[in-house]
């Protein structure tokens, strides 16, 4: 007898809703075959089976939301030996802003009778191998006990308690329940509730953790772009009979990976173990999608020409508005870019998308009168807006930065040289 158990099918997924049996009680099942889709906080994805059996009993009914990552879902009869979990395969619908990147790849376990097997992740058993713990002497404080690297480096470094003549003090509760609008006043029938579904749960969760935990602080500059206004034109007349068109966000993307080339302190993470300084500027671009947003992913942009970001970031767009994007496509990024410029939108601040070090706010080009050699004169303007994490970019970083990508930005031609 073998339970089947709710996957962990991304490393922040604490529960999920069954979406749809693909299998029903009698069924046989073999290795590989799909049994069920689940929805998660980021994507809707399609589970294979690893066990040879009999589906004896679906647990979960069909469109069950709030299932906690580890409940049995399903029971399998004939399997004659424990195995591995179901494993997800390719998403077929990405709904969700980035996850925090995580060390840690998310286990499924299968719990099968007489089972004596210690359960860890795979970065557990490395560490603990390196600082010769044995993992029976831990206590695992992941899902079903399973050990995870926090509790390897506990058992490593954790101090041993002082004496202490005083009684330990209670902990305060540092936050209370916000009060319901019927609470604040707000008659019932004054307003329609639209329930949170789980993409909306995790931005504002995410969101909060972020303006909540780093320190922002914002650096704002006004950049000309009428020489990139007249660059992107030459370059669409060159690209248009292979079908390419290069929008402003594009050169925008280029010219930040360059500038992050240039200015790597600004290409950083913060973690407890340090500042990570990543080696590709990897260049996260917030998408509007139905219900909230999703940050794609141009990998190592600073390696790739215009028509290759261009064609690369309108494919990636269309499939985030679709929700057909695969995990590590919209997972990681080492810097964010945020453009409200088409909505006319001429100045703003975004929150960090952790664990990125900055965002950058792109602003609508327009004309203003500027003073050039004495003279009144028109000039096309977009104001960026970089916010950073003081933490990782102090203001000196931050300021080199922008003074790197307003260079770019105004000389486009020193994109390509």
């Amino acid at each position: 007898m073998t339970d089947i158990l709710m996957p962990a099918l991304s490393p922040t997924m604490e529960e999920g809703i069954l979406a749809k049996w693909l299998v029903k009680i009698g069924d046989s099942v073999r290795s590989g075959d799909i049994i069920a889709e689940i929805e998660t906080d980021k994507a809707t994805m399609e589970v294979e089976a690893v066990d040879e059996g009999v589906v004896e009993a679906l647990l979960v009914a069909e469109g069950t939301e709030g299932v906690k990552v580890n409940t049995p879902i399903a029971r399998l009869s004939g399997s004659a030996t424990a195995s591995p979990p179901p494993a997800p395969v390719a998403p077929v619908a990405a709904i969700i802003a980035p996850a925090p990147v995580s060390q840690e790849a998310p286990k499924t376990l299968v719990k099968t009778e007489g089972s004596s097997r210690i359960f860890a992740s795979p970065l557990a058993r490395r560490l603990a191998a390196q600082r010769g713990l044995d993992l029976a002497s831990l206590k695992g404080s992941g899902p079903h006990g399973r050990i995870i690297r926090a509790d390897v480096e506990a058992a490593g470094v954790a101090p041993r308690p002082a004496p202490s003549a005083t009684p330990p003090v209670a902990s305060v509760p540092t936050s209370t329940p916000a009060p319901s609008l019927a609470q604040l006043g707000y008659p019932a029938d004054s307003y329609t509730l639209v329930p949170l579904d789980g993409m909306r749960r995790t931005v504002a969760r995410r969101l909060t953790e972020s303006a909540r935990d780093i320190p922002h602080f914002p650096l704002t500059v006004d950049v000309e772009i009428d020489a990139l206004l007249a660059a992107r034109t030459r370059i669409n007349s060159l690209l248009e009979p292979r079908g390419i068109k290069v929008s402003v966000n594009d050169l925008v993307i280029k010219a930040a990976a360059l500038a992050l080339k240039q200015v790597p302190e600004a290409n950083a993470s913060f973690t407890p173990e340090g500042i990570a300084l990543h080696r590709h500027a990897d260049i996260s671009m917030a998408v509007a999608v139905d219900g909230g947003l999703i940050t794609p992913i141009i990998q190592r942009a600073e390696q790739k020409g215009l028509a290759e970001i261009a064609l690369e970031a309108k494919d990636l767009a269309e499939r985030a508005r679709t929700r057909k994007l695969k995990p590590e496509e919209f997972q990681g990024g080492t810097f964010s870019i945020s453009n409200l410029g088409m909505f006319g939108i001429r100045q703003f601040g975004s929150i960090i998308n952790p664990p990125q070090g900055a965002i950058l706010s792109v602003g609508a080009g327009e004309a203003r009168a500027v003073i050039r050699d004495g003279q009144v004169v028109a000039r096309t303007l977009m104001t960026v807006t970089l916010t950073c994490d003081h933490r990782v970019i102090d203001g000196a970083i931050g300021a080199r930065w922008l003074a790197a990508f307003r260079a770019l930005i105004e000389e486009p031609v020193t994109m390509i040289v």
